[in-house]
């Protein structure tokens, strides 16, 4: 059975009884350049890349399906892709198991944190000069055990995590143990279909293929400021900028770690290290929290660089549109109940992760540095052995 496309949140009628879907599904695909990993994936990708694996675009793809019914026998349900995604016949939707090493989810704080020493230095804003009252400094020494440091994660910016183990009676997700090959450079244009022991089947098409990769420039300015600049990515709703860094006490001890947002007021975390619906974007963009689609550069303040001399490293988002399915469609006559079976949600990004004040990673992976550049030179500290490895050049 077909499933209605929404365009845009179904507006509530009046008298109308609304049942919660049975199934609700969710698909994030994402396409990522550079060191882009270290944000939404941990270190993997960085690892990657320090190793010659990263830096070219690649795709990320999370598949999560979340029932309120039971499994008839064993849970099971997989996911029917497209001939032009070039993965297969279907995906495996595996229901973690206790044990099974569960990954954590987006925000989720993992049991081997510890708490780190020194002080964090937070700014924020685009300009080569910090703003008023910045830096906001946060010394660990001060804060109580298990007290989050204030100002550090929105409350604006809600993150909608959707379905996930801990809100489902059956769950099962992808990528897992049994299958988890990156995307390659297939197409996820057409019909798609999952299939299962706890969820009605669900299936919906898509228009929309990967967003483009940003390819991401960043320059020194005499002021020491840096210039961050990037290509106009088709389909954006907005960008989302941020740079971390350290200063150590030169015996190896870290003492200040720095954080730098792009949002021109302080906000720094929730929802905007997530994926986030246009309607939100929109609204953060008028309150000049995310960057407008028509932006394609920001400087990092001087005294950003200032605080953190060795290396820092910087992401960039661009968040991307969303496409959300329904069955069966909302009846017209608001005195016939709307007893819905399932919901999917597809969501879309782009990220891209680089060195601050590093090499150009555009420039090393398409060859256009130098034959003088690619010699080896000597490395200076470790932001200049990171810059060494990354182009390589070597040290």
């Amino acid at each position: 059975m077909a499933a209605l496309a929404l365009t845009s949140p179904a507006t509530p009628q009046a008298r109308q009884t609304v049942t919660p879907p049975k199934a609700r599904y969710a698909m994030d695909a994402g396409t990522t350049t550079g060191m882009a990993g270290m944000a939404g994936g941990g270190m993997g990708a960085a690892l990657s890349m320090l190793t010659g694996g990263g830096g070219r675009e690649a795709h990320e793809l999370r598949l999560r399906l979340g029932s309120t019914l039971a499994p008839t026998g064993a849970p099971s349900a997989d996911h029917f892709v497209p001939a032009g995604m070039r993965m297969g016949k279907s995906l495996p939707l595996v229901t973690p198991t206790p044990g099974s090493g569960r990954r954590e989810e987006p925000g989720e704080v993992p049991d081997n944190f510890q708490r780190p020493k020194g002080r964090l230095l937070l700014f924020w804003g685009c300009g080569e000069r910090a703003g008023p009252g910045q830096p906001v400094v946060i010394d660990f020494a001060k804060v109580a055990a298990g007290q989050m440091p204030p100002n550090l994660f929105s409350t604006n910016v809600p993150a909608d995590r959707g379905p996930n183990l801990s809100n489902s009676r059956t769950y099962g997700d992808w990528p897992n143990s049994r299958s988890n090959k990156a995307p390659g450079g297939g197409s996820l244009i057409g019909e798609h279909r999952i299939a299962g022991t706890y969820s009605p089947e669900i299936s919906f098409a898509l228009q929309q293929d990967w967003m483009e990769g940003i390819a991401a420039r960043n320059q020194a300015l005499p002021s020491g400021a840096v210039n961050l600049s990037w290509n106009a990515v088709p389909a954006a709703t907005g960008y989302y900028a941020w740079a971390f860094g350290a200063s150590g006490d030169g015996r190896g001890e870290q003492t200040d770690m720095v954080w730098w947002s792009s949002s021109m007021t302080r906000e720094f975390g929730g929802g905007l290290w997530d994926w986030l619906p246009p309607e939100t974007v929109a609204r953060l963009v008028t309150q000049k929290v995310v960057m407008p689609p028509q932006q394609t550069s920001c400087v990092i303040p001087a005294a950003v660089r200032q605080a953190s001399p060795q290396f820092m490293m910087g992401n960039l988002t661009a968040y991307g549109p969303e496409a959300n399915f329904v069955h069966p469609p909302r009846p017209a006559n608001p005195r016939v109940a709307w007893n819905q079976e399932w919901t999917a949600r597809v969501r879309y990004r782009s990220t891209t992760g680089m060195m601050i004040g590093g090499p150009d990673m555009g420039a090393a992976m398409q060859g256009e540095e130098s034959r003088e550049e690619r010699k080896p030179k000597k490395c200076k500290g470790v932001g200049g052995m990171l810059g060494g490895i990354l182009s390589g050049r070597g040290c």
